[in-house]
Order: structure tokens, then C-alpha cells, then sequence
């Protein structure tokens, strides 16, 4: 089980970060995310394997005047 702002989500333990970003329609380029209380570097999303527990924020940028 992962949460996922706040959201449990299943079929993502042992996926990388960029796998639930996509499978979740989140664009990598608009976004920041935190894992486990730590902000995680863009260049590291393909890396970050997901496990069991972990808590993620995902946090989009808004444009606007």
C-alpha cells in the first residue's frame, strides 16, 4: 500500500516513481513531490523505487495572473 496525498493506492509497490506519476496523469514537468517527508530531485524519479508504507505528496504548479 502506498498513500498518495492523503489516498491509499494500490498496484504500486515495486513500481518507480515516474510509473505512478504516469499511471496517476500527473505531468512530471508541472509537479513536486515529497517522499517520506523528503522533496525528491525530478533526475530521480525513474530511480525511486516505491515500497510498502511509503507516503507521498504530490504538489502541482498553477499559472495564473
Amino acid at each position: 500500500m502506498i498513500k498518495v496525498n492523503g489516498e491509499i493506492r494500490e498496484g504500486f509497490v515495486g513500481k518507480t516513481l515516474s510509473e505512478l506519476l504516469c499511471g496517476l496523469g500527473y505531468k512530471e514537468s508541472y509537479i513536486a513531490v515529497e517522499l517520506n517527508g523528503d522533496i525528491v530531485k525530478k533526475d530521480s524519479y525513474g530511480a525511486v523505487v516505491l515500497k510498502d508504507g511509503d507516503c507521498l505528496e504530490v504538489v502541482s504548479f498553477v499559472g495564473g495572473g
